[in-house]
C-alpha cells in the first residue's frame, strides 16, 4: 500500500477548507460548554427538556425505577447498558447530509492538497449533485468504500488532525453552528443523566468508528472502547499488500488506515453489540429504520425491564426537519413499541437559542 501521509505543516496552513480563514466565532454552545453539561443522579437539573412531555417522564420514571434497589425492576450496575445511534439521534444529520459524507466531499472535491482517484471523484460529484437536486431516481450505491478510500494510507495521527480541522466547518442551513458543535443539547443531557446513574454509554453508529471517537469520546466522557461503528482495515505503514497473517509489525512501523470492511447498520448493529459488548442493552436510542434492529433487540426477550426511544425529525423551525419522514417514524414507533421523542415539542432547545435556520 502506498502511504499518503499528510504533512502536519500543510494541515496547519491550509486543508483546502475555505471556511478556515476569518471564520466568525460561533454563538452556539462550544465544545467546552457541551462537555460541561451535567445532570445529577436525581435528574432535577435538566435544562433543555420540556418536563411535561411523555418521553421525558418515561425516561426519568424508567431510570428511577431500575436504579432503586427496592424495586422488582432493579438492574445491577454491571448490566446498565445504554446504546445510542449518533447521526440524527444526538448529532445533526441533515445539513445537508451526514457528517461523514460531508467530510468525504470536502476531502474529495475541495481539498487542494489531495488528488482522489477518478472513481472516488465521480462518486463525490454524483453525491454532490444528488444533495443539490434530491432526485429520487438517483441510485448512488454505498458511499462507505469511497469514504475509506480517500483516507487510505493516512496515519491515524494525521487523520485526527484533519478531522478536527473539519469540525470547524460551518453547518449548512443552520447558523452559527460548526460541525464539531452540532450536538442536540437535550440528548447530551440524557447521556449525562444516565452516566450519573451508573449506565455505561455505547455509541453504535453507521459512521466510521474512528471518526466517532474523535468527535465524541473526550467531549462526552465516553471511553474509546465504547464506540462501535463502520469499520475499516488497519495496517502497518510498511505492510503493503502483504496479508496480516504473513506480516510482523516492525520497530519503524506506525498504523495507517486501510480499506472498507463492514457497514454498521441494521442487523449489523445487533451483531456488533453481541460481539463487542456481550450484554443485551436495556436502553436504546435511535432515529431511523437503520436503528430498528438495535431497538427491537433491546426491548424483546430482555431479562430486565427495557425501553427504546425514537427521535422524530419534526422540527422545521429550529432544525432542518422532515415532516413526511417524521410521520413515518411515528408509525414505526407505534408498531414496534418504541417511545417517540418529538424534537419540536419535547426539546426546549436543540443547539441553543442562538442557532437559527438560514
Amino acid at each position: 500500500m502506498k502511504v499518503k501521509k499528510l504533512c502536519t505543516a500543510v494541515l496547519a496552513a491550509a486543508l483546502g477548507f475555505g471556511f478556515m480563514a476569518g471564520a466568525p466565532a460561533s454563538e452556539a454552545a462550544t465544545r467546552e460548554e457541551i462537555a460541561a453539561i451535567s445532570v445529577n443522579k436525581r435528574g432535577s437539573n435538566f435544562k433543555y427538556w420540556n418536563k411535561e412531555s411523555a418521553s421525558y417522564k418515561a425516561l426519568t420514571s424508567y431510570v428511577k425505577e431500575v436504579t432503586n434497589k427496592e424495586s422488582k425492576s432493579f438492574i445491577p450496575v454491571k448490566d446498565r447498558v445504554a446504546v445510542f445511534d449518533m447521526d440524527g439521534t444526538f448529532l445533526c444529520e441533515t445539513a445537508p447530509y451526514y457528517l461523514d459524507h460531508m467530510l468525504f466531499l470536502e476531502r474529495t472535491l475541495h481539498d487542494e492538497n489531495y488528488k482522489p482517484s477518478e472513481d472516488d471523484r465521480e462518486f463525490a460529484l454524483s453525491l454532490e449533485h444528488w444533495l443539490k437536486n434530491k432526485d429520487s431516481s438517483d441510485n448512488l450505491g454505498s458511499s462507505a468504500p469511497h469514504q475509506s478510500s480517500v483516507f487510505a494510507g493516512t496515519s491515524y495521527t494525521d487523520y485526527e488532525a484533519y478531522v478536527k480541522k473539519f469540525f470547524e466547518r460551518p453547518v449548512d442551513g443552520l447558523r452559527p453552528l460548526k460541525w464539531g458543535e452540532a450536538f442536540y443539547l437535550p440528548m447530551v443531557e440524557v447521556m449525562k443523566y444516565l452516566q450519573s446513574n451508573g449506565f455505561k454509554i455505547y455509541v453504535v453508529s453507521g459512521t466510521e468508528r474512528e471518526l466517532v471517537r474523535i468527535l465524541v469520546c473526550d467531549l462526552l466522557g465516553i471511553p474509546n472502547e465504547n464506540i462501535i461503528g463502520t469499520d475499516i482495515k488497519t495496517v502497518a505503514a510498511h505492510q503493503g499488500e502483504t496479508d496480516g497473517l504473513n506480516y510482523t509489525y516492525k520497530s519503524d512501523d506506525y498504523l495507517v488506515r486501510g480499506g472498507f470492511v463492514i457497514k454498521n447498520l441494521k442487523m449489523n448493529k445487533v451483531s456488533s453489540i453481541v460481539r463487542e459488548i456481550g450484554r443485551q442493552p436495556v436502553l436504546a436510542f435511535g432515529n431511523s429504520s437503520g436503528d430498528a434492529a438495535m431497538l427491537n433487540y433491546t426491548i424483546n426477550g430482555n431479562k430486565y425491564k427495557s425501553a427504546a426511544f425514537f427521535l422524530l425529525c419534526d422540527d422545521v423551525e429550529r432544525e432542518l426537519g422532515n415532516l413526511k419522514k417524521a410521520e413515518k417514524c411515528q408509525k414505526l414507533a407505534d408498531e414496534n413499541g418504541w417511545i417517540p421523542v418529538s424534537m419540536r415539542d419535547d426539546f426546549k432547545t436543540i443547539y441553543g437559542d442562538n442557532v437559527t435556520r438560514k
